[in-house]
């Protein structure tokens, strides 16, 4: 231990292989800092190479001949007590959450708490039905198929939600039965450890989960290019989820991939205002606007779209930004100073080409927040359908007003992007709701609700460039983690 930061000592935290907490083999570990104050060091971490990466895969791939084997019902059981070990410890989880990546303590306590629910949920999932009975031509067959696990996967994962996002990869990866090789992201790998720890603590066997932290060249791309790891799911920006198709393909990997998103909400001029400009806020300026279903346009009807913007600009400059553990704060900072710098320059540069800038978009200062990566949320108003500003995913807090003439042009606005994860619609109107519905290209539709929400029971993804086409969450998860064999059964001659 050396020193302390926030009240608590900075540790150095170590890889978890073959089912125990070892140091990088180099030796070498890296810093990870307070976003909210870049002088507060959270804590070391093992700064790890392809050394480190082999002996988790080959971890990994030993104690898969005993774990992919094993019963469904024991795989339950210990993910079942770790989602009650992680349960006691959602306090200071969740402050260690906020402190860490910059969501308030609100939001921190929520995503693990979050992280416990899917842990139980595929402690459920673990004891459903794997296999299908099928009838033959053959009256005197047995046909039927069983799911089967895949073997080593490699989960990697963004810094957005550090809990959340690994726990609804690991969890069923490890319930159907494969074992796994994780590598988080290197500006929140404290929420890993945490989530290793509760899974450790609750008697997963060595080797079966192994964490491996360090940067995205010196382990994700070994991670990715063992032979032995045969799937892959990854969560992250659209440019390296192309890179990991190549690499994926070149050796006939499984490939899992949730990406970007351009979110709309769509705001009739029969809607409950209100109600609207709550959850359109909530969307865009929630988790600083970290997610990557935040909402980022607001296509307004023309005939309430002034009102609409007037009352949205004054609700967002009211968002008080600030040190994510006082809460007072209603936004924290972006995850680093880089993130801000850009958020900052994107807003910067969408004034200068002549959109209108309503409120927002600079680095704060004052409070303390000089030290940090704080920017204030950014309304615009009047925003070409075919900017920048409209068509890519800034991953901020910044919101572009968009005025259009009714539902066909605002679903033809929503529509004519490359990403296609989640949008939302407010309107009174059911047959209106339904038509959108239908005719919205994307993986998650909402009706008189933010963009942003996702419940862990039902399938999460994108159409277009948001995702590779599969899903992830819910009973879709067997489809990726699993693979199918059919069997037939017959009698021999009597």
């Amino acid at each position: 231990m050396s020193g302390t930061a926030n009240g608590r000592e900075i540790g150095t935290f170590k890889n978890f292989i073959a089912g125990a907490w070892v140091p990088a083999a180099s030796g070498r570990t890296f810093e990870n800092r307070n976003p909210s104050n870049r002088d507060e060091v959270i804590g070391h971490f093992a700064s790890s190479d392809s050394v480190d990466v082999a002996a988790a895969v080959g971890a990994a791939a030993e104690a898969y001949e005993t774990w992919g084997k094993g019963s469904a019902i024991a795989r339950a059981n210990i993910l079942h007590k770790a989602a009650n070990i992680l349960e006691g410890r959602i306090p200071e989880i969740g402050r260690e959450l906020a402190w860490e990546e910059g969501k308030t303590l609100k939001e921190g306590i929520g995503e693990t708490t979050r992280a416990v629910q899917i842990l139980r949920y595929y402690a459920g999932e673990a004891q459903q039905p794997t296999g299908e009975h099928y009838p033959s031509m053959n009256p005197a067959t047995l046909l039927y198929t069983v799911r089967e696990p895949l073997g080593v996967c490699g989960i990697v994962t963004p810094w957005n939600f550090p809990i959340a996002i690994p726990a609804w990869k690991i969890a069923p990866a490890l319930a159907f039965g494969n074992t796994v090789v994780f590598k988080p992201a290197s500006a929140t790998p404290l929420c890993a450890v945490r989530l290793v720890e509760a899974l450790a603590d609750a008697g997963l066997p060595a080797g079966v989960l192994n964490l491996v932290t360090g940067s995205a060249g010196a382990v994700g791309d070994p991670l990715v290019q063992d032979s032995r790891v045969v799937a892959i799911s990854f969560t992250g920006s659209n440019e390296v989820g192309g890179e990991l198709r190549k690499s994926a393909a070149a050796r006939g990997a499984k490939l899992q991939l949730e990406l970007g998103g351009k979110n709309p909400a769509i705001v009739l001029a029969d809607a409950d205002m209100n109600h609207a400009l709550m959850h359109v806020i909530n969307g865009a300026m929630m988790s600083t606007g970290q997610k990557c279903t935040a909402t980022s346009r607001a296509i307004v009807d023309r005939h309430v779209a002034d009102e609409f913007t007037e009352k949205l600009a004054a609700r967002v400059s009211a968002i008080r930004v600030g040190d994510p553990l006082d809460p007072d704060s209603m936004m924290g900072p972006l995850i680093d100073d880089r993130a801000a710098d850009r958020v900052a320059g994107e807003v910067e540069a969408a004034r200068k080409s002549g959109v209108q800038l309503l409120f927002g978009g600079e680095r704060l200062s004052g409070e303390d927040r000089e030290r940090g990566a704080f920017v204030s949320p950014a309304v615009f108003a009047n925003v070409d359908r075919n900017s920048r500003l409209a068509q890519e995913e800034l991953f901020g807090p910044v919101l572009g007003v968009i005025p259009v003439d009714g539902l066909d042009e605002a679903i033809d606005v929503a529509n004519k992007v490359r990403f296609g994860l989640s949008a939302s619609i407010f309107t009174r109107d059911l047959a209106t709701a339904l038509t959108f519905a239908q005719r919205i290209e994307t993986g998650i539709v909402h009706v008189n609700s933010e963009t942003a929400g996702a419940e862990p029971h039902v399938p999460f993804g994108g159409y277009k460039g948001s995702s590779s086409y599969s899903r992830e969450q819910g009973k879709a998860a067997r489809e990726f983690f699993t693979q199918t064999k059919t069997v037939y059964i017959d009698l021999p001659p009597a």
